[in-house]
């Protein structure tokens, strides 16, 4: 074999491995926690609720602005949101879906995939109870727990809580839906492009996005729009991870308790930890950057709703996470290869946290405590006991999962 044939057989391999096999859970858990710490380090935190919020925000500005009202609920949209393209929230969630689309399309995945009836119906109700349970959490499984623990914030513990037993509860729901309704079963079909038409979509999605991460660095009259050019590249690098590695949260609350299966929940303690410690790093002593703004502000994802509101929120999320059959961060990337059931599950999400969202701030509900306490667990213990506390928390969820794993004492019978 010539040097240039092996040099082409290599490329080869390492374009399947990066672009068209599934990639490990484990790696995938540690590359999102990486990924998780380096946009904390660019500028903030990532989260998939922001997005969904900023649209919801659009779509009943829109409305207000079509009926030519405020009255009723309007009256919280009187006011345009911040742009689709300036919001920082709304930007990272484009640039996760075009992060996943890139996935899909250059490892020849990406497909229209049209749910049964029933699951569309499911959808819209899934959609409702995730934005519900994700305002009264403070974010959804990203910023509510994932990024909260990450960002040393006692709310994720709140918020765990309630999606273990939101999980167990949709599941049980889903087996009797199983059991006792048929209608709806039929409509289910996939409309699947070819396969250079694919290929040509994916380039043209990564074209557009360095075109547009370079637009945004080249600002020179905001240094906020100039940030967004490495926020919408990493977001992208997050959902392109996620869906190369089929990489969802809430697999690793059902799992455990379907099939007594605890790879991906391993795969969500070990990314939690990679966060924390990384979290630590950048607010420890909130280093500044030679702007003189802080690195990482420590309030960031430090949500007043350690109490009932991120207990019951959780519950809430965890429940339409399970008919929805995808978390936050997981229906976001199925979007972007094509799931047709969570594209669905994306506006009713968006209305629904926009607005409780704004039902609560009219109220002053957080902020009065009363859906919970702020609590930043480094000032109650400090950097290293919170670490040390963190990790113990994740080694008892893990001995919970491995003895599950071996006995299946946790597994929700049918």
């Amino acid at each position: 074999m010539s040097e240039q044939s092996i040099v082409v057989s290599k490329l080869k391999g390492l374009y399947k491995a990066l672009c068209q096999s599934e990639w490990n859970p484990t790696v995938t858990g540690i590359v999102v926690g990486f990924l998780s710490v380096l946009i904390m380090a660019w500028w903030r935190p990532w989260g998939a609720v922001g997005a969904l919020r900023n649209w919801g925000d659009w779509m009943y500005y829109g409305l207000a602005s079509l009926f030519d009202t405020e009255a009723g609920i309007f009256w919280f949209y009187y006011e345009a949101p911040r742009s689709l393209l300036v919001d920082s929230g709304s930007v990272i969630g484009i640039g996760f879906v075009l992060g996943a689309f890139i996935s899909a399309c250059l490892g020849r995945e990406f497909a229209l995939r049209i749910p049964p009836y029933r699951e569309m119906i499911k959808a819209v109700i899934a959609g409702i109870l995730m934005g519900i349970g994700a305002s009264m959490a403070g974010g959804c499984n990203v910023g509510g727990f994932y990024n909260a623990l990450g960002n040393l914030s006692a709310n994720g513990f709140a918020m765990m809580l309630g999606l273990v037993f939101g999980v167990i509860l949709g599941l049980k729901l889903i087996y009797l839906e199983m059991e006792h309704i048929s209608w709806g079963d039929g409509g289910a079909r996939t409309i699947e492009f070819p396969k250079v038409v694919v290929s040509l979509l994916g380039i043209a999605a990564i074209v557009f996005l360095v075109w547009k991460a370079y637009a945004f660095a080249a600002n020179e009259d905001s240094d906020y729009i100039a940030t967004l050019g490495g926020v919408i590249m990493i977001a992208a690098a997050l959902g392109y991870a996620m869906q190369r590695g089929r990489w969802c949260m809430v697999q690793g609350f059902r799992e455990p308790h379907m099939t007594g299966d605890c790879t991906m929940a391993k795969s969500v303690m070990l990314s939690i930890l990679v966060v924390a410690i990384g979290a630590a790093v950048l607010k420890y002593a909130v280093p500044l950057r030679a702007d003189g703004y802080a690195v990482l502000d420590p309030a960031h994802y430090v949500r007043g709703t350690f109490g009932w509101g991120g207990v019951v929120g959780g519950f809430i999320f965890g429940i339409g996470a399970m008919f929805a059959g995808g978390c936050g961060s997981g229906t976001l990337w199925r979007v972007g290869e094509g799931q047709v059931k969570l594209m669905i599950v994306v506006p009713f999400f968006a209305l629904s946290t926009s607005l409780v969202t704004a039902w609560f701030q009219d109220m002053d509900l957080e902020a009065s405590g009363g859906l919970g306490k702020y609590i930043y667990l480094p000032d109650v213990f400090g950097y290293g006991p919170t670490l040390l506390l963190i990790a113990v928390f994740l080694l008892l969820w893990y001995l919970v999962v491995t003895w599950n794993e071996e006995t299946n004492k946790l597994i929700v019978p049918m």
